[in-house]
């Protein structure tokens, strides 16, 4: 917005170039104001009364400074700061008018005559000094910003998404959520519940408008409006970040598929153990890191971050580690000592926490990091590490030393599946060419992707060749068996995703 400084008096130009000096330095303030000052504008071929009314013209705001001194008078008798007075109230202007001074004395008549009037319609403010004067100008336009609903002073999930409205959000989401809700927790509302209803009932309206909250849970496109709500995901051959990244992703949509790709992404990654069906008809299966702590970890990260950041939440997966980062910190009353033991549960965003308890994506007894602590010690990895690192909560997750992981291509009573093994098995659930199946894995060595991935799958009955007695025919194609299917069906039994 474009705030017009009135006033040329000689007497007042420290105030006005204190004030202009401060709009352009504060950061609040220069994001969202710039500001005309006569003393700043170039030479140009116009009268000096006509630039100043063109300009009130073009301000969203006149800020007026008053002080003792009347200035010189046109032929009606008007000085250039009464005429732009009169302009901005003619043109409806936001007006914020400061007098200097609270000795009225020793005003010229015209000057007392135009505060008088100037308080006859507005509110006016006295000020002794350029301190003064700034304080009271921060105070006047933080109000205009709130008033036009520019900043919040509220929660940001309970805050209204700006340039948003009710079409933005998807139905078919709010329908689906309300039946895995009604079946995780009981939800009250009948399954028929009108979409608007169901959003009222969780609070994610405001004055008829979607919240934040209802954008991030049920948007057609949340990062139209909260482009920093994406979450990237990157995996690393080595121990540290290094270029070029083998796999990188940048996942976009409501929080609900956020944590959904992101936890799709890491344990597509790691080492995927699958037994026999040796002592049961199911076949066991066991992830590298437990799946329940990644998805806690990723959980935690996209529901309790902070939204007002510029930062996204970050996924890398190293040889060594899992490490998620998430924008924010901890809440005034935890500390890192007190997230190992019994705490109370702090949701950063109470509003976008809650339906994602309904659905069952989080708990609410905050006991999210110590299950983690437990689950990672009974699958025999080292505890979760925890720090605040420039504004993030980064959460470390040790993997298994690679001598100690079972062995990839161990076939018989054991097999451990890499991520790319198991999309393979998925991919194989329509007859697939090997020239398919490598572009999965990113490999080029025909010979060693039979030996290295195929082999395994293929031993362990889990996969099958369209033309057995011929392995390397031209034509030959991959398809899964039974107990592949299996697999992944026990693998998917994870209960519904919006």
């Amino acid at each position: 917005m474009r705030i017009f400084i009135s006033s040329v008096q000689k007497e007042l130009a420290k105030e006005r170039r204190a004030i202009a000096d401060y709009l352009e330095g504060d950061p609040l303030m220069r994001r969202f104001f710039d500001c005309f000052l006569f003393e700043d504008q170039p030479a140009r071929d116009q009268r000096a009364d006509q630039c100043y009314l063109d300009e009130v013209d073009r301000c969203d705001i006149y800020l007026g400074i008053f002080g003792n001194e009347y200035g010189w008078e046109d032929a009606e008798g008007l000085s250039p700061t009464h005429r732009e007075f009169n302009r901005a109230t003619e043109q409806g202007k936001e007006r914020l008018i400061y007098v200097k001074g609270t000795d009225d004395s020793r005003r010229h008549p015209k000057m007392k005559a135009l505060i008088d009037h100037a308080a006859g319609s507005l509110i006016r403010r006295r000020v002794n000094s350029p301190e003064e004067l700034i304080a009271a100008v921060y105070a006047s336009l933080v109000r205009v910003l709130e008033e036009r609903e520019l900043i919040r002073f509220g929660p940001f999930d309970a805050t209204f998404c700006r340039n948003a409205s009710i079409e933005d959000l998807d139905e078919e989401r709010i329908s689906r959520f309300l039946v895995l809700a009604r079946r995780g927790r009981n939800f009250p509302l009948p399954a028929e519940t009108p979409p608007i209803e169901v959003l009222e009932h969780l609070n994610l309206l405001d004055k008829g408008r979607p919240t934040n909250a209802a954008v991030l849970l049920f948007g057609k496109q949340p990062q139209r409006f909260l482009i920093t709500s994406e979450v990237k995901c990157a995996h690393f051959h080595g121990f540290e970040v290094a270029k070029p990244i083998p796999s990188y992703q940048v996942y976009k949509g409501t929080v609900f598929d956020l944590v959904d790709q992101a936890k799709d992404f890491v344990l597509s990654k790691i080492d995927l153990w699958v037994g026999t069906r040796e002592h049961s008809t199911q076949v066991p299966t066991k992830y590298e890191i437990p799946q329940e702590v990644v998805a806690e970890a990723i959980v935690n990260a996209i529901v309790h971050r902070d939204y007002t950041s510029n930062a996204s939440v970050q996924v890398m997966l190293f040889r060594d580690r899992l490490e998620v980062w998430n924008p924010g910190t901890l809440p005034p009353t935890l500390t890192l000592e007190k997230l190992r033991g019994p705490h109370a549960s702090v949701p950063h965003n109470p509003l976008l926490a809650e339906p994602m308890y309904l659905t069952k994506y989080i708990e609410r007894m905050g006991t999210g990091i110590r299950d983690m602590i437990r689950r990672c010690k009974n699958a025999g990895l080292p505890e979760p590490e925890i720090r605040i690192d420039g504004g993030f909560w980064v959460l470390t997750i040790p993997r298994k030393k690679p001598e100690s992981a079972p062995g990839r291509h161990q076939v018989g009573t054991k097999l451990a599946l890499s991520g790319h093994q198991v999309s393979i098995l998925r991919k194989c659930l329509t007859i697939s060419t090997i020239g398919d199946l490598m572009e999965i894995a990113g490999r080029t060595d025909r010979t060693k992707f039979r030996d290295q991935v195929l082999k395994p799958l293929l031993e362990e009955g889990l996969l099958q060749m369209t033309i057995p007695d011929k392995p390397t025919s031209s034509n030959q194609r991959y398809q899964i068996t039974e107990r592949g299917r299996q697999l992944l069906e026990q693998l998917d039994n994870e209960g519904g995703r919006l």
